[in-house]
């Protein structure tokens, strides 16, 4: 940490903890810490202010951004640079969306007309009579495409996408009984089509439509892969094979042709949709400097909760059923990004870094875990996230029931309640912000998803760590294929569980 950053954290950990019904006080606060951000297909407002921010550690955090080069950091994130210092890549997800390097994003347009046709020749019966999409993939190929396609196509979809991740045979069993194979579509989502859950689902699934009368099963399948060697090598015809680039991550990769059964699912043009919210997002944290940067002021309240008031967990709860999956979607973004021990030059971290992600639907969650939330002993900050626009097509009663829940959760959170019986009183001052969006459309769901990459960025600069790789992910797989093969000896415990299961 150089001493400017130090600086920074040190004036940061001196500044007064106020009460946030204290810091209402000042009558510009909503302005300082609300804003509206207006994109194609409506706008966001983004509500900070029940939150402990103030003017004090905004200045202090802009300071530290400063000691930590924030701006050199994105600047060479949007360039294509080697962000990704422990493997020597850029991180190029956004040029996916037409921002960054020219020759990055001409790449990303001629591989999107690669899948814009695919996906066209499909929809116009190329491939025969397609009913069905089962998308094998896991992680970040397997988790953007089922948000977004359980968010957009609940009114219809042109193909009935099933997304199977989990190697658990009950998860691709399940879809096998949704799907008639003869006008089912098998895609096989694998950056580098060797992951182990993915190829094995895949090759249960090719057996599944040959058992089933399929007389051609690979002519079948559509690759989506950063390795298309590997994938004609398996089987797959290299004109249904969608690469994307290297330099493109698993948990960043909706927008290239991991994103191919949201395309099938909604259209091109919807699609694309996506595509221009996440840009205008780009466009925002690319353009904007400090707090008025919207990602960076939710990773400047991000540290504040995790590295000054050592919160250990951060909650998200959205008030739309479409939006569901949303916690989870998080939850492998920032904590596979995020859940680092050492910084960029190999040091130890000085403090606590990605916090627990974890949430929930509202209403639901109000009857479950806001329980903790209101009157346990830690306190956890939330976001909640809604729409003004219904999703659905019953009485209004539906929907102001819904926003003023939720309004109300982050209002009582703020407030709190004092009572003579103990059991009956609530603490208060503890934080939440709120995202509304106008209406939840491809352009909106692109922003949002966006707002969060950048988040979970600005959060690893301000932390100085690489977000971009996850070698945690690799030992416990490393170890599952020594056990699978024999020979590797363990502890007593594991031993003992190897032999009452059967294994090895």
């Amino acid at each position: 940490m150089t001493d400017t950053a130090a600086a920074a954290w040190a004036t940061l950990k001196t500044l007064p903890r106020r009460r946030l019904d204290d810091l209402f006080g000042d009558p510009g606060r909503l302005d300082l810490l609300s804003a509206r951000l207006d994109l194609p297909g409506g706008g966001i407002r983004f509500d900070w202010s029940k939150t402990h921010l103030d003017a004090a550690h905004i200045a202090a955090f802009e300071r530290l951004a400063a000691a930590v080069d924030f701006a050199g950091r994105r600047e060479a994130l949007f360039l294509g640079e080697a962000v990704n210092l422990t493997e020597g890549r850029a991180a190029e997800h956004t040029a996916q969306r037409g921002v960054g390097s020219e020759t990055s994003t001409e790449e990303a347009f001629a591989l999107h007309l690669r899948m814009k046709s695919l996906v066209e020749a499909i929809h116009q019966g190329a491939l025969g009579e397609v009913r069905h999409l089962i998308d094998i993939g896991i992680g970040g190929s397997a988790l953007g495409p089922a948000l977004a396609v359980d968010a957009l196509a609940r009114d219809g979809a042109m193909v009935e996408v099933h997304v199977v991740s989990n190697i658990d045979g009950c998860a691709l069993e399940a879809a096998f009984e949704k799907c008639d194979p003869a006008t089912t579509l098998l895609a096989i989502a694998s950056k580098t089509f060797t992951t182990t859950e993915t190829m094995t689902n895949a090759a249960s699934a090719l057996a599944w439509l040959g058992e089933n009368g399929v007389s051609d099963p690979y002519g079948r399948v559509i690759a989506l892969t950063a390795c298309p060697d590997k994938a004609v090598e398996w089987g797959v015809d290299e004109t249904r094979v969608l690469p994307f680039p290297e330099t493109v991550g698993g948990r960043y990769s909706l927008w290239s042709s991991i994103g191919f059964p949201v395309a099938l699912a909604l259209g091109w043009d919807e699609f694309a949709q996506l595509l221009s919210g996440a840009a205008a997002m780009d466009e925002h944290f690319l353009q904007t400097d400090g707090a008025a940067n919207l990602p960076l002021r939710a990773a400047l309240a991000d540290q504040l909760y995790a590295r000054l008031r050592g919160c250990q967990s951060r909650a998200v709860f959205a008030y739309d059923e479409r939006l569901r999956l949303f916690p989870a979607y998080l939850q492998q973004l920032e904590m596979e990004s995020n859940g680092k021990s050492v910084k960029l030059d190999g040091s130890p971290v000085d403090g606590p870094t990605a916090p627990v992600t974890w949430g929930g639907v509202g209403t639901d969650a109000q009857h479950a875990v806001f329980q903790l939330l209101h009157q346990g002993t830690e306190a956890v900050p939330v976001d909640f996230i809604a729409a003004i626009t219904p999703g659905d097509d019953l009485a209004a009663e539906h929907h102001r029931n819904l926003l003023a829940n939720c309004f109300a959760q982050g209002a009582a959170l703020m407030a709190g309640k004092q009572a003579k019986d103990p059991a009956r009183a609530y603490p208060g001052d503890r934080p939440s912000a709120t995202i509304l969006l106008d209406e939840l459309n491809a352009a909106s769901l692109g922003a949002l998803i966006a707002f969060h990459e950048h988040r979970t960025f600005a959060n690893a600069v301000l932390m100085e760590i690489n977000p971009f790789d996850q070698f945690g992910v690799e030992l416990g797989k490393d170890i599952a294929r020594s056990m699978l093969g024999g020979g590797a000896s363990f502890d007593p415990s594991t031993e003992a569980l190897l032999a009452e299961a059967g294994i090895g």
